[in-house]
């Protein structure tokens, strides 16, 4: 149980982390959009275009045409992101809160209230208009956001209900890329889509071989997005799929590590004391022995782990951070405020702020009601209830489908896209200033006195 503590513990603090930078960039976009200098640079730097080509072949190219920045974000830097999730996803089912089922089914069941009630609020109010389709933006809860609204409140947050909301938005990522690959993927072309499966083959059989290398997994990784991308489905399922390959299962067992560490580090207790203690350089034999532990450490650590370790740093400080700077932008120029109180904002809003809270609150009541599932450690029903409302903070993966919703190249789509862009950041700000304020209210004044576990 400690492994798993400690692991949500780091995983929590990674997310957190990054959503204070998420924070930084959504609010620089907003700024520069919206200053006279400033504007015509930001809208037209999305435009340019983009290229890896060697000879007639370009990798970063749809159907023939070169991508621009923006589509080189949405369909190339997210699909690491999905990576980055799927490569979580995999993990948190082998070793992590969905390896057990009781500990798994009460964030299982509130994701699924949280996925199904605002879709349903927002088809009630949208169905019969030109807005319909983008019915699935509000069922993603951010968990960079969230989980940096609750670095705000320090200590006091116990480890328990930081867990449940982090596997609840893991959950709710799952449900987000379903709805991706099967609602967002048109014109498929089969030949390039049966190339890609070949590609996911080759992986299979790496994966099964026992092949280690992270090069070779991003090698023929790369291939399946350009496949998935020129294929008609989206490419981010691509980043999903190939991480469901990745390697879980080190080459050695710990204590073969451990074994081969102090084999090593006795060779250097017959070397002279003085010259252990002065920086000089080292002899063929001593690099010899630090490089085979040096080697050692990277078979004990399986891919699986050390891409997630990897990659959590470029994501959330990079990748996402820069998808919500080109895609937060929204100008208020053109906008009225009564925009908000009506139409596709008012319906994004209402379903991220009421249809969050209900669907996990309502949800996770029946659980724990009905004896199937236990309360969250830390947890009673208030706490529960303002982590409910945090849970509408739908922010990167409800602007990622309001892009697939609408197509910005259309001018009606455009306006669509504006304002559901404002709904999601309205509904987002709402739900965490709510949350956070119930949240201060319900939570011990001062921090609980952590457990062993969560030393």
């Amino acid at each position: 149980m400690s492994n798993v503590f400690y692991t949500a513990q780091k995983t929590i603090r990674n997310y957190a982390n990054g959503g204070t930078v998420l924070m930084a960039a959504t609010a620089l976009a907003l700024l520069v959009v919206n200053l006279p200098f400033t504007r015509d640079i930001y809208n037209s730097l999305w435009t340019h275009e983009l290229a890896l080509q060697v000879g007639s072949f370009n990798l970063f190219s749809h159907h023939g045409q070169p991508m621009s920045i923006m589509a080189f974000i949405n369909d190339a830097l997210m699909a690491v992101f999905f990576f980055s999730v799927g490569l979580e996803i995999k993990r948190e089912v082998l070793v992590g809160e969905l390896s057990n089922f009781r500990n798994a089914l009460l964030p299982i069941v509130a994701a699924v209230g949280g996925m199904a009630v605002p879709v349903l609020i927002y088809w009630l109010m949208a169905r019969g208009t030109d807005y319909m389709p983008g019915a699935a933006m509000p069922m993603a809860t951010d968990i960079a956001f969230t989980l940096g609204v609750l670095l705000l409140l320090g200590k006091r947050v116990p480890i328990g209900l930081k867990v449940f909301i982090t596997t609840l938005a893991v959950v709710d990522d799952i449900g987000g890329i379903l709805v991706i690959a099967i609602f967002y993927s048109s014109h498929i072309d089969y030949t390039l889509l049966l190339w890609a499966a070949g590609c996911v083959a080759v992986l299979i059989a790496g994966a099964i071989a026992g092949i280690q290398s992270k090069l070779f997994y991003a090698f023929v990784g790369t291939f399946v997005w350009f496949f998935f991308l020129n294929a008609g489905i989206h490419p981010t399922i691509a980043g999903v799929i190939v991480a469901f390959t990745i390697p879980a299962k080190p080459v050695y067992a710990p204590k073969k590590y451990i074994k081969t560490i102090r084999k090593n580090i006795s060779y250097f207790a017959h070397d002279d004391d003085e010259s252990l203690n002065s920086r000089t350089i080292l002899d063929k034999d001593q690099m010899n022995w630090l490089k085979e532990i040096e080697t050692a450490s990277d078979k004990v650590i399986s891919p699986l782990q050390d891409m997630e370790d990897t990659l959590h740093p470029l994501v959330n400080y990079i990748i996402v951070p820069l998808f919500a700077f080109a895609n937060a932008g929204i100008y208020f120029g053109d906008l009225e405020p009564s925009m908000i109180f009506e139409g596709i904002s008012l319906a994004v809003i209402v379903s991220l702020v009421a249809g969050k809270f209900l669907g996990i609150f309502l949800f996770s009541a029946m659980a724990i009601l009905s004896g199937l599932a236990p309360m969250p450690e830390g947890g009673n029903w208030p706490r529960l209830a303002a982590l409910s409302v945090l849970g509408g903070i739908g922010f990167t993966v409800s602007l990622f489908i309001a892009n697939l919703s609408f197509n910005p190249a259309d001018p009606m789509h455009l306006e669509l896209l504006n304002n559901a862009k404002l709904g999601i950041l309205v509904g987002s700000l709402l739900a965490g200033i709510i949350g956070w304020f119930l949240l201060h209210l319900t939570l011990p004044k001062r921090a609980a006195i952590p457990t062993t576990a969560e030393e």
